[in-house]
C-alpha cells in the first residue's frame, strides 16, 4: 500500500484541501489532525502565506492509513515507527515489511489475550456453577427446617 493516491480533483496534479475538507473526507476532528501533525505523522503539511494549513491527497491517504492501523489496535507510537521507516527508507517496501512484523506481533498478542480470556471465561463458568449448586443446597436445607 502506498501513501500516494491519485489527485482527488480531476485535472489537478496538486489537490489542496483545508483542514475542514480533510476532516470531512476522513471523519477525524481538526484537533486530531493537528495532533497527528504535532506527532510527526503528517510531516509535510504545507501552509499558505497566512499560516493556514493546506493538505494534499497524500496527507488524506496517510490519515486514512493511520485510521486503519488504529482500528487494528496499533498504538500511535508504532504507527510513528512505521512513518519513520517510510521516511528513512524512502520506499514503501521497507514500511510494508515493518508493518508485516508489527501486525504479526499484534496477532501473537491477540492470540495470547484470547487464550487468557478463554481461561477467565472457564473460571467464571465454574464459579457460577459452584455458586448455583451452593444456592440450591441452601434452599434445600431451608426447606427441611
Amino acid at each position: 500500500m502506498s501513501w500516494q493516491t491519485a489527485p482527488s480533483r480531476p485535472g489537478s496534479e496538486t489537490a489542496e484541501f483545508s483542514i475542514a475538507e480533510v476532516c470531512e473526507r476522513t471523519g477525524l476532528s481538526a484537533r486530531t489532525v493537528r495532533y497527528y501533525e504535532e506527532l510527526g505523522l503528517l510531516p509535510d503539511v504545507r501552509r499558505k502565506a497566512a499560516g493556514r494549513r493546506v493538505y494534499g491527497a497524500d496527507e488524506v491517504e496517510r490519515l486514512r492509513f493511520i485510521q486503519r492501523l488504529k482500528k487494528l489496535g496499533l498504538p500511535l507510537a508504532e504507527i510513528r515507527q512505521l512513518n519513520d521507516v517510510h521516511a528513512i527508507g524512502g520506499s514503501t517496501a521497507a514500511m510494508l515489511d515493518r508493518l508485516d512484523e508489527v501486525l504479526a506481533q499484534r496477532l501473537a498478542e491477540l492470540d495470547a489475550r484470547i487464550g487468557e480470556l478463554a481461561g477467565l471465561r472457564d473460571q467464571i463458568e465454574k464459579y457460577r456453577a459452584r455458586a448455583a449448586s451452593r444456592a440450591g443446597a441452601l434452599r434445600t436445607e431451608r426447606g427441611k427446617a
